[in-house]
């Protein structure tokens, strides 16, 4: 697994790389996680396009990384480009009801930038 971080404006995207599974790669995302949360980043996008595999490790990464990032009123956590299995374990987990999803980055991208605008207009 392989956890990369890109900035694009006000949004950090995650560009996620092959199995987010049980393994000696648990520090690794503890370290990322710790990486992100110290970036200050209010707005994080989590790519899974190169992502084939999920189970509670990437679980747990993800609700750590979610948990931090709400902790800010202006918060935000958005997930792209999941297939099916991906798709199957966050809804089994309940996760796919708290963890907003999108088709694709573009559009994980505009509901940010809506989300913005509305908060602007209150």
């Amino acid at each position: 697994m392989l956890v990369e971080f890109e900035n694009q404006g006000d949004v950090c995207v995650l560009r996620l790389h092959g199995r987010f599974a049980t393994g000696r790669d648990s520090s690794y995302l503890r370290a990322k996680t710790d990486e992100l949360k110290s970036s200050g980043s209010c707005k994080v996008l989590a790519d899974f396009s190169q992502v084939d595999y999920i189970d509670s490790t990437g679980i747990g990464f993800l609700i750590a990384i979610y948990t931090s990032i709400l902790r800010n009123p202006r918060g935000r956590f958005v997930l792209a480009n999941l297939n099916r299995r991906v798709r199957e374990v966050l809804e089994l987990t309940r996760l796919a009801n708290v963890m907003p999803i999108y088709p694709s980055v573009e559009s994980a991208f505009e509901a940010l930038r809506e989300t913005q605008a509305s908060k602007q207009a209150s």
